[in-house]
């Protein structure tokens, strides 16, 4: 008779699965915080990106002027102006909240009017609608003498070389509250325009 050989079952040894459960081990101890980080890196993006066009709208604000609502009488001592700048300002006044790990909308009032930080925001050209991580601040360091509005005051005499504004972005991406920083440093040129550092101070990016 004929004996049919029983074909050899084979498999994988324990050290060679041992050898594979290390392998994704290490790679997954690799590639699982690089992932998050470039998560976090691309949310940042949303700081520079604020911070420079709050910028361009002092820039403009600050050579442009601007006006009071009513008629002015001829001959009237009046509060219209070029170097204008903005008072304090905070995300946080139409309504913002404290940076953490989700994104929020903020609450721009329907009628600014009177309030400080909805007409200061405007007077940038900076009214954001769509969800953002950060809380931002205007630190202003004008101190022009006639209140064109609630937010803005015009005839500002800082000196040429001085810091006129810190433009600010406070996150906390991850909810640990660890927050991080991006600032701008704004200030005044030999032509009384606004110039800006050409970096963005950072602390803790991505915390």
């Amino acid at each position: 008779m004929l004996r049919i050989k029983k074909a050899r079952r084979e498999g994988f040894t324990l050290i060679e699965l041992m050898i594979v459960v290390a392998i994704i081990g290490i790679l997954a101890a690799i590639a699982i915080p690089a992932f998050i980080n470039y998560v976090k890196r691309s949310k940042t993006s949303e700081a520079p990106a604020n911070l420079k066009a709050m910028f361009t709208g002092a820039a403009d604000l600050y050579t442009r002027g601007a006006t009071e609502r009513d008629l002015i009488a001829r001959g009237a001592v009046t509060s219209n102006s070029t170097r204008c700048h903005t008072v304090d300002l905070s995300t946080n006044d139409v309504g913002g909240r404290d940076p953490d790990s989700q994104k929020y909308t903020l609450a721009w009032p329907e009628d600014p009017s009177g309030d400080a930080a909805a007409e200061g925001f405007i007077a940038l050209n900076w009214q954001v609608s769509d969800p953002i991580y950060y809380r931002y601040d205007v630190v202003s360091m004008g101190n022009g003498g006639a209140n064109v509005s609630a937010g803005v005051r015009c005839g500002d005499d800082q000196a040429v070389g001085t810091l006129l504004y810190e433009l600010q972005a406070m996150g906390d991406l991850d909810g640990d509250g660890t927050t991080s920083l991006f600032e701008l440093a704004v200030g005044i040129d030999q032509g009384n325009a606004l110039y800006r550092n050409a970096e963005i101070f950072v602390v803790n990016e991505l915390e």
